[in-house]
């Protein structure tokens, strides 16, 4: 699996790796941002095929690829992703290697979800990250109209087939 991190996230994680490589995981390569949010600061992470939103904390930096499997487990399950498919992203996700983004189109995406983001932030500060992930699930994305027009409905596509 291949994290695709934002120079805002890269400053704080380490350099990544030069990657022309694709994740082998369903839900493809992830791209990630930093949000400086307090007073906790927050990671955003968004998958490549299916737009899938995911905050989660950021701090401790170091560790947050370790940690984003058990977020991403979480986030599938409150999706109703069945176990099996679950397990099986997760075996797939070792080894992951950090990389810098390579489609500005994703960028421009993820920077949306992180404004989107903020708004509800704004308006619902009880959210926690699981709800506010969910709630930016949910959110029609101009690159899924063709398809299944939210990231949530994009999963549950790709499941079916």
């Amino acid at each position: 699996m291949i994290v695709r991190a934002t120079r805002k996230l890269l400053d704080r994680i380490g350099p990544g790796e030069a990657s022309d490589d694709q994740s082998t995981t369903l839900l493809g390569d992830w791209y990630a941002t930093a949000l400086p949010w307090r007073p906790r600061q927050v990671a955003l992470l968004m998958s490549d095929r299916t737009l899938l939103p995911l905050a989660m904390p950021l701090a401790p930096a170091s560790t947050l690829l370790a940690r984003f499997p058990d977020h991403l487990t979480g986030m599938l399950k409150a999706l109703q992703v069945p176990a099996d498919v679950i397990e099986q992203e997760l075996a797939h996700m070792r080894p992951c290697t950090l990389a810098a983004t390579n489609n500005r189109s994703r960028v421009g995406s993820l920077n949306e979800f992180a404004f989107l983001a903020h708004a509800h932030r704004q308006s619902h500060p009880e959210l926690d990250l699981l709800d506010l992930s969910l709630r930016l699930s949910r959110v029609p994305c101009s690159p899924l109209y063709k398809r299944h027009i939210s990231p949530d409905r994009e999963l549950a596509a790709l499941l079916a087939h």
